[in-house]
């Protein structure tokens, strides 16, 4: 797994590229506790594509278990990509209030998601 640091604005940001690949909570809490150590950070930008889709059908409760976790070890996470073929309503408004916290962030793009954790 290899992770690229950001710094910006005094903050650090781990980016995960595509050897890593969020598929269950193990494989979360995994690429935080990596970065955690090898990036000396707990903020953490991932493209999209790199999560598994059940993230994503909020019926499975995979995202919030997920996130919880994160949440609970200090960690906060930016997810970058399209979202537009995504017709769910609960997912558009899961999306909505994450993005007006302080932890969890969906944006289209990785610059957006680095400085959303960087700020």
């Amino acid at each position: 797994m290899k992770l690229i640091t950001i710094e910006r604005n005094g903050s650090l940001c781990a980016l995960a590229d595509d050897g890593c690949r969020i598929t269950d909570v193990s494989s979360a809490l995994e690429l935080l506790m990596t970065a955690a150590h090898e990036a000396g950070t707990k903020n953490i930008a991932i493209r999209k594509e790199l999560i598994t889709e059940d993230f994503f059908r909020l019926g499975t409760g995979l995202a919030g278990e997920i996130l919880q976790k994160y949440v609970n070890y200090g960690g906060r996470l930016a997810i970058y990509g399209d979202y537009s073929r995504y017709t769910s309503k609960p997912l558009k408004d899961f999306i909505y209030e994450s993005n007006h916290g302080l932890d969890v962030f969906f944006t289209a793009t990785k610059e957006e998601a680095v400085d959303r954790l960087t700020r």
